[in-house]
């Protein structure tokens, strides 16, 4: 082999390797973007959105047969949300979440522990409000038995907690886990006081299944893009990729001192 052949294909290998790199960091910059890059993922489905609309109704005989029962202490336009921090605080985070959704996962992680922090000060208030995107998009029913087994948490005090511990617990968005009652009652198990029979019994008879139903007919009659949907004093941020939970905790800090 020529010297000429041999160092064309040695820098056809240097070249491969340095693309290969590049994407590589292209793959960390992406991550970093927890928002951005969350919301991105979800947009992609934005072709199917009505298709999902359709879907995730194929079964609303079954769920609206009962009448709609919001959890305790829900508020909003129709009792819709379920707030998490003190009344008083300047500022409102309002977040549109469903359970089975990778991009939402990626968001609590993030940002859980400011959320908590600045919630926990007194500093800023969260209003969740329940979709269930996914079960439309991949089919199933988990993101409806989640977030129904979530309303039968917030009607025990305890929504926050049942709240992380079904994000830290997640399954891959193709299987339907959620779907089972056993297993959301056996995750009851990790917050204190929360797996009692009026839980057990929420969660299997679908107490708040209808309501749940109403809530995700509002995330679609307000036109949003994907799951999740963050809110910041009621100015969507979602879309705003330099956003990082410090950046965050720095506009509730100087919302609450204003």
């Amino acid at each position: 082999m020529s010297e000429k052949n041999r160092d064309g294909k040695r820098n056809a290998r240097e070249r491969l390797a340095a693309e290969r790199e590049k994407h590589k960091a292209a793959e960390r910059r992406r991550r970093t973007l927890i928002v951005g890059a969350s919301v991105v993922c979800v947009l992609g489905l934005a072709a199917v959105i009505g298709v999902v609309a359709a879907n995730s109704g194929k079964d609303d005989g079954e769920k609206k047969a009962g009448p709609v029962v919001a959890p305790s202490g829900a508020q909003g336009q129709d009792a819709l949300a379920i707030p998490v921090g003190k009344e008083g605080a300047k500022s409102t985070l309002t977040v549109w979440e469903d359970f089975r959704c990778p991009a939402c996962k990626g968001f609590e992680t993030a940002y859980r522990p400011t959320v908590h922090e600045l919630a926990d000060a007194g500093k800023l208030r969260v209003e969740y409000h329940l979709a269930t995107l996914i079960d439309g998009n991949m089919g199933g029913s988990g993101s409806r038995r989640a977030a129904n087994a979530a309303a039968c948490a917030q009607d025990a005090g305890k929504f926050a907690a049942y709240h992380d511990v079904l994000y830290e617990n997640q399954p891959e968005e193709t299987k339907d886990a959620y779907a089972d009652n056993g297993r959301l009652i056996e995750l009851a198990g990790k917050v204190d006081g929360l797996d009692t029979p009026a839980f057990r019994a929420c969660v299997r008879d679908g107490t708040h299944d209808t309501w749940v139903v109403k809530s995700d007919q509002a995330f679609r009659n307000g036109h949003f893009g994907g799951t999740p949907t963050v809110l910041f004093n009621g100015k969507n941020i979602y879309q705003d990729q330099s956003m990082t939970p410090a950046k965050l905790k720095r506009m509730v800090e100087e919302a609450d001192q204003g």
